[in-house]
């Protein structure tokens, strides 16, 4: 470690690099931790996830404006060099050969939700609404928190003690509700939040009911706050259980409803899928 004593002696004004900039963090984040101790590894791959982890576990709480400061750069370097997606290069279904209504307004995209230069993307969270805590864990709740830096999470633990005040110390989000959050380091402006069901054995109406209250809540939500594109993710699907096609049928049966009946007009809605199969059943139901 005698690198990153170097590089807290250079100070954050001189660090050039996101190598230097994720030594410092990792120093600063282990810092009267239980993880003071933890030996950093030599590659930067392992450094780097050694850092997600580090934020992953940390609980909601101020951290020193520097180490912000430096967390902010390290984290729209890293932004940049994954390569920022703008609104305007992804396609409309009817530029892709789909037809329909809002087709004109409607896009399938696939990749990263975490690139998209847009005003909102949805994050499909826990009940805690605090992001996920298991370390590096895979699912998109965590992909977002890493990748906005750790003023999410604590923009995020401010709401819910609002609530917790109004509704009780135990209080968890409501599934089918939506709050909505600043960006912060990810390209887009703000991250709406929203607890899908859980799947567990079978499928029935009031789970359909519940993950069509998800989108209803998140596209309100977008339209109190004036966000004009919005790409939603799979919510509920994956980790949480939800049979892949009947979710994509909910997600576009419910948004088409949603436009039906309200006047604000949306510049794009985007359906963001990652995986081949999620692709496949979409560009079905848009007969692409």
């Amino acid at each position: 470690m005698k690198y990153v004593n170097l590089m807290l002696l250079k100070g954050c004004d001189e660090m050039n690099t996101n190598e230097e900039r994720l030594d410092y963090l990792i120093c600063k984040f282990k810092e009267n931790t239980v993880y003071r101790d933890i030996n950093v590894p030599e590659n930067y791959n392992d450094k780097r996830r050694l850092l997600r982890s580090l934020m992953n576990v940390r609980m909601p709480a101020p951290m020193d404006k520097e180490v912000i400061r430096v967390q902010d750069e390290f984290l729209k370097k890293e932004a940049e060099e994954k390569g920022i997606v703008k609104l305007s290069e992804i396609k409309t279904i009817g530029k892709e050969g789909g037809k329909g209504k809002y087709s004109n307004i409607f896009s399938i995209w696939q990749g990263d939700i975490t690139r998209l230069e847009i005003d909102a993307i949805v994050n499909a969270a826990n009940s805690a609404m605090l992001g996920c805590f298991i370390p590096c864990h895979g699912c998109i709740d965590n992909a977002i928190h890493s990748s906005a830096g750790i003023e999410l999470r604590n923009e995020c633990n401010k709401i819910m003690n609002e609530k917790r005040k109004l509704y009780g110390k135990d209080y968890e989000e409501e599934t089918g509700k939506a709050i909505i959050t600043r960006g912060y380091n990810l390209p887009c402006r703000y991250v709406i939040h929203t607890v899908g069901p859980i799947v567990r054995g079978g499928l029935n109406k009031r789970l359909c009911s519940e993950l069509e209250g998800c989108y209803k809540s998140v596209l309100k939500c977008a339209a109190e706050n004036n966000v004009k594109s919005i790409a939603f993710c799979c919510i509920s699907t994956g980790e949480f259980h939800f049979p892949n096609k009947k979710a994509a049928e909910i997600a576009v049966n419910t948004v088409r409803d949603f436009l039906d009946s309200n006047d604000f007009e949306f510049e794009r809605i985007i359906f963001n899928v990652f995986k081949d199969e999620d692709r496949k059943i979409y560009e079905n139901i848009f007969q692409l």
